[in-house]
């Protein structure tokens, strides 16, 4: 059975453009043009994967990706002409795997999407502790001093690049590769936003594994070693 992505886009050219060219590659294709009808679709037909514009009409895209994401694990593609740092920041907080910003090469679109299905299904159930924290990679769920600890789908990835690296500098550039598996670009300014709001999620008494390694990058200490 192909798998299904549901392409959630208000302009209907871009949209059918999309289409075209997942159905080329094997997919099933299904198409929404505000996020009201997207949300609905979603729910009925529990697609393999969802392409999210953020600026939909009815529903925001912002809001749909959190819907979702409270309700499954379904992997999100945003595809906006929303460019700054702040706005993906924004995109990939609300619980999406990957941000696409038009205008794009529809080829790559259909290209991240399997890089994102080959990680969601290479995901086995892994459990990982670094001192006292542990990350769930299954249930997608963080503990610190065994007490639950909300953490956004970006968040999550990011503390397990750094738990999977213990005691090592690792630069902007590698946390974006290692977390998200390609070279998001102009995002290596933005990654320190992530990892404040991820600091501020860990922090336990003032005692903070993520150090900044001034003019290289960042460091998750652990004694475990």
């Amino acid at each position: 059975m192909n798998d299904i992505v549901l392409i959630v886009e208000d302009n209907k050219r871009i949209a059918n453009w999309v289409k075209v060219y997942f159905e080329r590659a094997g997919f099933t294709a299904e198409v929404a043009h505000d996020g009201r009808s997207g949300l609905s679709m979603a729910r009925r037909l529990l697609p393999d994967l969802v392409i999210l514009d953020l600026n939909l009409p009815r529903l925001d895209g912002v809001e749909v990706c959190r819907i979702l994401r409270g309700e499954s694990d379904v992997p999100i593609i945003m595809l906006t002409a929303r460019e700054t740092p702040a706005e993906r920041i924004i995109g990939l907080d609300s619980g999406a795997d990957d941000y696409i910003i038009k205008p794009f090469d529809p080829d790559e679109v259909v290209a991240r999407a399997n890089a994102v299905l080959r990680r969601v299904r290479d995901r086995v159930q892994q459990v990982l502790t670094r001192g006292a924290i542990t990350l769930n990679e299954t249930t997608r769920s963080v503990t610190v001093d065994a007490e639950p600890v909300p953490v956004t789908q970006a968040q999550l990835a990011l503390l397990s690049t750094f738990m999977r690296h213990p005691n090592q500098v690792l630069t902007r550039y590698q946390l974006i590769y290692l977390t998200f598996g390609y070279d998001f670009e102009g995002y290596e300014r933005a990654i320190d936003s992530q990892v404040a709001r991820l600091r501020k999620k860990i922090d336990r008494g003032g005692h903070q594994p993520i150090r900044t390694v001034y003019g290289a990058g960042y460091k998750f200490v652990t004694e475990d070693r």
